[in-house]
């Protein structure tokens, strides 16, 4: 599925692909294979470039070739259950055209819509593209606090109950912070090779870059540094939770293993009082009628001596 949009002085302006012209963004989304065979037959988009965002195992990068760039980045995906993935997403640039290939909608070109017409602008390539990278920056930031927020919501759960859910729910969210960590360094990498190759023979054809579209761009390096720094901070916060945990759950088994042991002690002294008192040849107190009596109360009286040690040496 693909669809191509335009800045108007009016709003955004939608169009069919035999309508192509300057200064026009193809916004595709999981598309055909004959739907990219037709794209990059109208625009002259290589087909590399266009398939590029549709591996989802590809890594961040900056492609250049010709009079084409591709800037492929990791974004962020909110899944069903607080559950957070990245993605690639692929923004193409040429000299008349700005496309963008993701294999999913998301929430980083969701904002780029007619109701927003005012703070973009189709013709304005380079301020374009790096407000894509801004709002994918903020929008690791954004995930990142809803990440901290889960996290100690989770905790309070578990100060109260040990369940088996509420571990496998940090473990995802140690995944998702996993997730966060590798493709922040990878954006924040692209980012700084935009910054470096700004002023380049490379680039000048393709990007324009204006004094506030620098100062965009120092803006886009910025936060993805603080979302890298928030990221490294929450998964040694996280890491060493899960270790605190585990050592409670230790903690607790030893107590349980400690409280069996010393009833299993307890229990010995009257099975062995008993088992000799029931063997088949004469033992003290035989003819006496109050023998049962007898043995039950030395029984008694060691087993209750053995508690007291016992609770003594905190076993109890």
């Amino acid at each position: 599925m693909y669809r191509i949009f335009k800045s108007t002085t009016t709003g955004i302006a939608e169009l069919e692909l035999e309508e192509l012209e300057k200064g026009i963004w193809i916004d595709i989304v999981s598309p055909s294979s004959e739907e990219l065979k037709e794209i990059a037959a109208k625009t002259g988009i290589q087909m590399d470039f266009l398939s590029a965002a549709l591996d989802d195992e590809e890594k961040s990068r900056i492609e250049i070739e010709q009079d084409q760039m591709l800037v492929l980045i990791d974004i962020p995906l909110l899944r069903s259950n607080n559950d957070y993935d990245t993605i690639p997403l692929g923004i193409i640039i040429t000299a008349n055209y700005v496309v963008t290939v993701c294999l999913e909608v998301n929430a980083v070109l969701a904002d780029f819509s007619a109701p927003n017409h005012k703070l973009f602008s189709t013709y304005k390539k380079t301020r374009f593209l790096f407000q894509i990278l801004y709002k994918s920056a903020t929008l690791y930031l954004k995930y990142i606090r809803n990440i901290n927020r889960r996290t100690d919501e989770l905790e309070q759960h578990l100060r109260k109950s040990m369940e088996n859910a509420e571990l496998f729910n940090l473990l995802d969210v140690q995944k998702s912070l996993t997730y966060f960590s590798a493709s922040l360094r990878s954006n924040y990498i692209v980012t700084e090779k935009l910054l470096r190759l700004r002023s380049t023979s490379q680039l000048k054809p393709l990007l324009k870059i204006y004094e506030e579209d620098e100062d965009l761009l120092e803006d886009v390096i910025i936060e993805y540094k603080q979302a890298i720094e928030m990221v490294e901070m929450y998964s040694h916060i996280l890491n060493s939770m899960m270790e605190v945990f585990a050592s409670i759950i230790n903690n607790n088994m030893n107590l349980v293993m400690k409280f069996l042991a010393g009833v299993t002690i307890l229990l010995a002294i009257p099975t062995v009082l008993s088992g000799l008192w029931g063997m088949n040849v004469p033992v003290p107190f035989s003819n006496d009628p109050n023998a049962f009596y007898m043995v039950s109360a030395i029984a008694m009286t060691i087993a209750g001596s053995f508690a007291y040690f016992l609770w003594k040496k905190n076993m109890f």
